[in-house]
């Protein structure tokens, strides 16, 4: 047996004071979150997301201008097993949410959980929204709350044992997890200020640490030149999201306010006392550097005017440091009273979230509801098909297809074909880097303002406008569709000015 590298000033106690895992209920509440969203994946229908993750499939390469290459790859691999299958596509993402609640479980048998207590940070985190939403979709969401989650339990396992060879594995979570999402950056920084200001600092200093950091921007290095490349185009798509232009956009007035809903505020107790505690009790003084990350990355998402969703990651240990003490709490209720009333509330939590982020609602009774007021995605899920069938009926031989949004360019390149229409141009995120449609040809304008349009095309007539049939106020509900006889210049003369990065 190889001999643990373990630093001088962990006490041997602490190192060895872990529970025996509560495998066998926390295994089957990860697998219950996951069989749950399999069944539910083929309801309803594409993501705007997902069909651009397939087109960008079609277009392997190193990066896009929102994204790293990942979450493509995986959808290129997905749909070469079974073109079409959207439950397949959703696999990955559905497998990824059930480790996520057994990352959630470790990382609290770290902090001290016993069986009781790794079975309470399981439940919890398996009642969230932002889980159920996350696993959901194919989508860089759903890998990047897996990645923080698997760095956060090495770290906070490495704080507990004095094990410096765990930034090795460290830096290969990082890397993977920064090829889904540069999320993984700002959770690194955070980690590293929390050292700084917390402790202990003298980890900083191991060369196993400078070594996972190597792994980590050796994977992510293809990425970087990429951007590198092509003027760092994500930086434009960032101010985009800090202007509000994309459909999850956070207001910061709002940014923690949401940070109570993301898993839900009846449980929200659970996490909430986890960061003070992590702040205050001296038992878990050694991974205090996991609250200051927390606080550190909220201020800095504020400021950039991030997704409140950007720091789900964080839960996991959050609710790892909150979860023995919430079953302590739940062991001294007499009558088990204590107890029932928490099953009821995380029951409650759960079908909340289930009923707002899964295709549970028959979508023919959606817009009787207030889910896609309150869960943007559920509506970009549903009516491609329409929309693609609406654009079809417009579309006259000879004309090329061109979009505002990508998620217009993905439904026609995925449903297109079935009624005749050519593959999609779009003047958005990577669709524009696959190059403006040929000459002068005529084009059918999808999505365009009359103000776009004029930009383009001075002499568009309006043709028709997209009609889900099913009273969804989505992001497609009503967008114009023009015809453009002629383009104000070659379409190669027109294309930069045309791009559009959010």
């Amino acid at each position: 047996m190889s001999r643990v590298a373990a630093s001088p000033s962990v006490p041997a106690r602490a190192r060895a004071a872990v529970a025996p895992f509560a495998r066998g209920p926390v295994i089957t509440v990860g697998a219950f979150v996951t069989v749950l969203l399999i069944v539910v994946a083929g309801r309803y229908g594409y993501h705007r997301d997902e069909l651009y993750f397939l087109a960008c499939g079609r277009h392997l390469a190193w990066g896009y201008p929102d994204q790293p290459p990942l979450v493509p790859l995986i959808a290129r691999a997905m749909s070469a097993i079974a073109p079409g299958s959207l439950v397949l596509l959703r696999t990955p993402s559905a497998i990824s949410a059930g480790l996520v609640v057994v990352l959630s479980a470790l990382t609290a048998r770290e902090m001290g959980a016993r069986r009781d207590g790794q079975i309470v940070a399981a439940v919890v985190m398996a009642s969230g929204g932002v889980l159920c939403g996350t696993g959901h979709l194919l989508s860089t969401s759903t890998f990047g709350l897996l990645a923080w989650a698997w760095i956060i339990w090495l770290v906070v396992r490495l704080l507990r044992t004095g094990n410096n060879r765990l930034w090795l594995l460290v830096g290969l979570a990082a890397g993977i997890g920064l090829l889904a999402t540069d999320l993984v950056a700002f959770l690194m920084a955070g980690l590293v200020v929390g050292l700084l200001v917390a402790g202990p600092r003298h980890v900083l200093r191991s060369p196993y640490l400078w070594i996972g950091g190597v792994v980590a921007l050796a994977l992510w290095a293809p990425y970087l030149a990429w951007q590198g490349a092509h003027g760092w185009p994500e930086l434009a798509v960032s101010r985009s999201i800090a202007a509000g232009k994309s459909g999850t956009s956070t207001p910061r007035a709002l940014f923690i306010p949401d940070q109570l809903l993301n898993l839900g505020p009846v449980v929200a107790p659970v996490w909430v006392y986890g960061l003070i505690r992590l702040f205050r009790d001296s038992a878990v003084r050694r991974w205090r550097p996991v609250g200051v990350a927390y606080v550190f990355l909220l201020v800095v998402f504020i400021a950039l005017a991030g997704k409140s969703y950007y720091l789900a990651g964080m839960y996991p240990a959050l609710v790892g440091a909150g979860a023995q003490p919430t079953a302590d709490w739940l062991r001294r209720g007499a009558d088990r009273a204590r107890t029932i009333a928490f099953t009821v509330v995380v029951a409650v939590s759960f079908v909340v979230a289930a009923v707002t982020t899964l295709p549970l609602v028959p979508v023919t009774a959606l817009h009787d509801t207030p889910i896609v007021a309150v869960n943007y995605d559920a509506g970009e899920t549903v009516a491609w098909p329409a929309f693609v069938n609406e654009i079809a009926a417009a579309y006259r031989p000879g004309e090329v297809v061109l979009t505002g949004n990508y998620g217009e360019a993905g439904a026609v390149d995925h449903y297109g074909r079935a009624y005749g229409l050519p593959s999609a141009y779009s003047v958005n995120n990577a669709f524009w880097y696959w190059g403006p449609p040929p000459g002068s040809a005529p084009a059918l304008a999808v999505g365009f303002s009359t103000s776009q349009v004029a930009r383009f095309c001075p002499g568009a007539t309006l043709t028709a406008h997209l009609d889900n049939h099913l009273q969804i106020n989505d992001d497609e509900q009503h967008a114009p569709v023009w015809t453009c006889p002629r383009p104000a210049a070659p379409w190669a003369s027109l294309w930069r000015s045309l791009r559009a990065l959010r």
